[in-house]
């Protein structure tokens, strides 16, 4: 009896810990985006822009993305085009839809991403170690998703709308996207969209 509760400790002692050095990684890479004039905030709203698809860089999807309120994001995106970092152009044949992207100052912004440090950390964990790591952040990351029914964003590979060279004969093919209706092109289809469907 002793020797499973010796176990029990060991266990909550471990996920504590787990949890502890988590919270603390997150803090100190919300601390190191303060360079560049820019917040953290603002370092995220990038981030997500240069990965996201022409279905999901929207204000919408990244207020969900980010788990954000509609004020903050707005003031953010403000922000960053007033910085001339990012732009807003209409839609095309989609009232009051506003499409956001990168400038060439955005991305150059981007290239000296204070995140770049953890990134060469996680390289540097060798392949056996990575792989882990990955995979159990996928799984967190799933779990927290389902928990707080937030939305799934992914990419095209694994999504239910998407069709391999469902559109070849189409510009921008091969790929296509049945729920838009779109033809992908390759690049296009490891970029993040709100709108994915395991």
């Amino acid at each position: 009896m002793a020797r499973d509760s010796d176990e029990e400790s060991e266990r909550d002692l471990s996920t504590d810990e787990s949890l502890t050095q988590l919270e603390r990684l997150a803090r100190l890479m919300r601390g190191a985006a303060h360079v560049e004039g820019l917040n953290p905030a603002q370092w995220e709203a990038l981030r997500y822009l240069a990965r996201a698809n022409r279905f999901s860089n929207a204000p919408g999807s990244l207020t969900r993305y980010l788990g954000a309120t509609k004020g903050t994001i707005s003031q953010t995106v403000i922000a960053l085009a007033r910085k001339g970092l990012i732009t807003k152009t209409a839609r095309v044949g989609e009232a009051r839809s506003v499409a956001l992207a990168l400038t060439p100052e955005g991305t150059a912004v981007l290239a000296r991403d204070p995140l770049a440090a953890v990134g060469k950390d996680i390289e540097g964990l060798g392949p056996k170690t990575r792989r882990r790591f990955n995979r159990a952040v996928t799984e967190l990351l799933a779990a927290g998703v389902k928990r707080g029914q937030e939305t799934l964003f992914g990419t095209c590979l694994g999504c239910r709308h998407f069709r391999a060279r469902g559109a070849e004969d189409k510009p921008g093919g091969p790929h296509a996207c049945l729920l838009f209706q779109a033809a992908l092109g390759k690049p296009e289809t490891s970029r993040l969209c709100a709108h994915h469907l395991p």
